[in-house]
C-alpha cells in the first residue's frame, strides 16, 4: 500500500528526493553551521555554512531535523538556515 501511495506521488511531482549521507555524516557536514544553529543564537549563517548547506541539500536537512536530538542544535533555528541561505528548498515537514 505504501509503496503505491509513493509511486503514484513520484508520478505526480517526480522522484521523491532522499538523503545520500548517513545521519552523523549529514551532522559532521553541517558543523560550519554550529553558531547559526544553536539556541538563542543572533550569528547569522557564514558563507560556509550557506555552502554546506546548499551542497547537503533538503533531504538530508530534513533527516537532522527529524532525527533524534542534537545537543546545542535549535531545530527550529536549522530550519530557518534555506531561508537564510537562500536556499531554494522546499520546506521540510517536522515530525513532532
Amino acid at each position: 500500500m505504501l509503496v503505491t501511495r509513493v509511486r503514484g506521488l513520484e508520478e505526480q511531482q517526480g522522484p521523491v528526493p532522499t538523503c545520500a549521507s548517513t545521519f552523523f555524516s549529514a551532522l559532521i557536514q553541517l558543523i560550519p553551521c554550529r553558531a547559526a544553529v544553536a539556541p538563542f543564537s543572533p550569528i547569522p549563517p557564514s558563507e560556509a555554512c550557506c555552502n554546506s548547506l546548499k551542497a547537503l541539500g533538503q533531504p538530508c536537512l530534513c533527516v537532522l531535523v527529524n532525527g533524534p536530538p542534537i545537543s546545542g542544535v535549535d531545530r527550529n533555528m536549522a530550519l530557518q538556515l534555506p531561508e537564510k541561505c537562500t536556499a531554494n528548498f522546499e520546506p521540510c515537514e517536522t515530525m513532532n
